[in-house]
């Protein structure tokens, strides 16, 4: 069975950080590039983070470039997004992706998300 979980989210205040985990099962993420969205209630899903299935290259929004850092552990099969001077702005749902691109049907899998909050 395929699933993405994440773990890690809660409540920080500004400055504090967060490691957020996703536990990928039921295929391997060597073969996927796996990406972190965030959503913020009446915005539109942002892309935060990539990795691709090579592991070598590493995209970041504008945005949270110098303060988050994506990561791989193939042998665990997740991936980690650790996120450091945390603003009210990261505040969101957190969601795990792994994207395959096929010929006639892509592979895609989403995780459940797991909230962020940032304040005070």
């Amino acid at each position: 069975q395929v699933q993405l979980v994440e773990s890690g989210g809660g409540l920080v205040q500004p400055g504090g950080s967060l490691k957020l985990s996703c536990a990928a099962s039921g295929f391997t993420i060597r073969d996927y590039v796996m990406k972190w969205y965030r959503r913020v209630p009446g915005k539109e899903r942002e892309l935060v983070a990539a990795i691709t299935s090579a592991g070598i290259n590493i995209y970041y929004v504008d945005s949270v470039k110098g303060r988050f850092t994506m990561s791989r552990d193939t042998i665990k099969n997740q991936v980690d997004l650790q996120m450091n001077s945390l603003k009210p702005e990261d505040t969101a749902v957190y969601y795990c992706n792994a994207f395959r691109a096929a010929f006639l049907n892509n592979n895609e899998y989403w995780g459940q998300g797991t909230q962020v909050t940032v304040s005070s």
